[in-house]
């Protein structure tokens, strides 16, 4: 399980002394956990291994914009310190799919259901997602599948 994994890898930061690591790491479980406590008051709880790579890409995301926010302010010192959490974090993420896999995953998709048009692009992103969730970045995903209906 991805925990167990996070679990080892922020021990193992103690261990070997590495404070930007080990604090990315917490960052991860603090998140985890927030993410657990919201779970708790659902009828159906998310898979374990689903709910903690959904944290992750959050996390990965939200540093990707501040990345993006920090360049255009000219805090590169913060850029670089947001691009070291992103790196820790993604050791964690399962291995994502390729513009290939992803356009290969979508065409399957679209025969299966028959979608020809943009008014099945919802169906279609349900269906990937339902699939391929811990392995696609799905904002990447939405412009592959909107050119692919169109």
């Amino acid at each position: 399980m991805i925990r167990d994994d996070i679990k080892a890898a922020q021990i193992a930061a103690m261990k070997a002394g590495d404070k930007d690591s080990r604090n990315a790491i917490s960052l991860i479980q603090s998140a985890i956990k927030n993410r657990d406590i919201e779970e708790r008051t659902k009828a159906q709880p998310t898979d374990d291994d689903t709910l903690v790579v959904e944290v992750l890409q959050k996390m990965v995301k939200q540093r990707r914009e501040s990345i993006e926010m920090f360049r255009k302010g000219d805090r590169e010192e913060l850029a670089k310190a947001e691009e070291a959490e992103v790196a820790v974090i993604e050791r964690f993420l399962p291995q994502q799919m390729n513009e290939a896999e992803t356009a290969a995953a979508i065409e399957a998709i679209k025969a299966e259901l028959g979608a020809s048009g943009m008014k099945d692009m919802g169906r279609v992103m349900a269906e990937l997602k339902a699939r391929h969730a811990s392995s696609l970045d799905m904002s990447k995903a939405s412009a592959a599948v909107k050119a692919a209906l169109s």
